[in-house]
């Protein structure tokens, strides 16, 4: 056998495969998405979602400190409004006695060292579920849409949050919400993380069922992106750069590997997050109870192949576990 091709010698041993990954998995890249409730003393199921639930502020503590203390380094927030009533607007997305506010305040309060960042977007908290200001003919109007969205990231970013992350697709919202945290005094002090490349994807149904956020009426297949639109997603990733975002994220994860390596290779200088949406996680969960393998065997190939494809920061309702797996 020619001696190039001996390659076993070189993976033989569980440390020496370690070695052949280009960059480790460690608990500082995973944030853990979190569901705030308007109720403040929440803590409800979410069927089909394993293992998650609705959390109210009054209950933070004694969810997070546990998993403060195995290391979680980030949160991401996402306000569950039940109770309050919205409108064409979503006021109550940066209602100051809202989840999200209440919930930075609290998290800001018990734990300093934890990031805090905030989905910045409308649909859980409009009437009609889109993401924006509506046109008459129900097509989103986008210049409110985006000054309504950039001024609900700054209140964030105001009330304490250490990154603000708009998930809402609409064109020129990065440049706005910079523009807005300059001019309010928060450019250097709050980071920008886009949710650049969010495809059209059939995964967010467990998601749309946590936060109450499926639209009334339609789809969202206008504003993000269509599932083979790897021109598009490059075409976003470098428009958001070049307006002033400081994470690049790709959503969903898996079934879109090869755009979290374009995004690494075009935003080569910016970190590159992906996040393993509800229903990624809903299908490890589900193959697993079906015996078609080991849950942690499959969450784990499911992540180390973001990380692979260039990941540096991944969200996924998987990061208890994996503070526990890490260890």
């Amino acid at each position: 056998m020619d001696i190039s091709s001996i390659l076993q010698g070189g993976y033989q041993h569980p440390l020496s495969r370690s070695w052949q990954a280009k960059q480790q998995l460690t608990k500082s890249m995973l944030m853990y998405p979190i569901f705030i409730s308007d109720d403040p003393e929440a803590s409800q199921i979410i069927a089909t979602l394993p293992g998650q639930r609705r959390w109210g502020v009054n209950k933070l503590e004694e969810f997070i400190g546990p998993l403060v203390k195995k290391g979680l380094k980030s949160v991401i927030l996402f306000g569950v409004p039940l109770n309050c009533i919205k409108d064409a607007r979503g006021t109550p997305a940066d209602d100051p006695s809202g989840p999200v506010i209440s919930a930075i305040k609290k998290l800001r309060s018990l734990f300093p060292s934890l990031y805090i960042a905030c989905d910045v977007c409308l649909c859980e908290y409009t009437d009609h579920g889109h993401c924006g200001y509506l046109n008459q003919d129900g097509t989103i109007d986008n210049t409110p849409s985006v000054a309504r969205i950039a001024e609900v990231a700054v209140n964030y970013a105001k009330a304490g949050a250490h990154c603000v992350a708009p998930s809402d697709m609409m064109d020129g919202r990065i440049k706005a919400i910079k523009r807005g945290l300059i001019d309010a005094g928060y450019g250097n002090r709050c980071t920008l993380m886009s949710y650049s490349a969010k495809f059209a994807s059939s995964l967010y149904g467990p998601f749309r069922d946590a936060a109450g956020s499926a639209p009334s009426f339609g789809d969202r297949k206008c504003y993000q992106l269509p599932p083979s639109a790897r021109g598009l997603a490059r075409r976003a990733i470098q428009r958001d750069t070049a307006e002033g975002a400081d994470i690049i994220m790709v959503k969903p994860a898996l079934p879109y590997l090869d755009i979290i390596a374009d995004a690494a290779q075009l935003a080569s200088d910016h970190p590159i997050a992906c996040y393993q949406v509800s229903g990624e996680f809903a299908m490890v969960h589900a193959g697993a109870a079906a015996g078609v393998y080991d849950l942690r065997a499959m969450a784990f190939e499911s992540i180390e192949g973001m990380v692979r494809a260039g990941a540096t920061l991944i969200l996924t309702y998987f990061t208890p576990d994996f503070l526990d797996w890490l260890e």
